[in-house]
């Protein structure tokens, strides 16, 4: 059974080159432990809501936009494995350290899925 993890996060557009970069090194190291997919999404057509949005979601800013992304894996266990190796790998030690990602991490959530519905 196929499990995800999805993140949202606000990203200042004048960060937009320097996420790119760091996206795709991080995209490189999980899909090379094992991961099945890693994509990034970029908002083009996510208005603030009423009550609720993907900009309300991450309190965004007027000079920011909003990434999604999500990683797909086995199953959950599968997830598990491929975590433990992404979070050891040095390629990441750098870009996770406090103050050394592009974006507010204070903003960013995350959460992993279980299929309710698949095709």
């Amino acid at each position: 059974m196929a499990y995800v993890d999805a993140f949202v996060l606000p990203l200042p557009k004048s960060n937009l080159e320097q996420y790119r970069l760091m996206a795709s090194t991080a995209g490189t190291v999980w899909m090379e432990h094992g991961a099945l997919e890693y994509r990034e999404f970029i908002a083009d057509d996510a208005a603030a809501g009423k009550l609720t949005s993907f900009p309300q979601s991450v309190q965004m800013k007027d000079d920011e936009t909003v990434v999604f992304s999500y990683i797909l894996y086995n199953s959950r266990e599968h997830r598990d494995e491929v975590n433990a190796k992404v979070m050891s790998d040095p390629r990441l030690a750098g870009m996770m350290a406090p103050g050394a990602m592009p974006f507010d991490g204070k903003r960013m959530f995350w959460g992993g899925f279980s299929p309710l519905v698949e095709f």
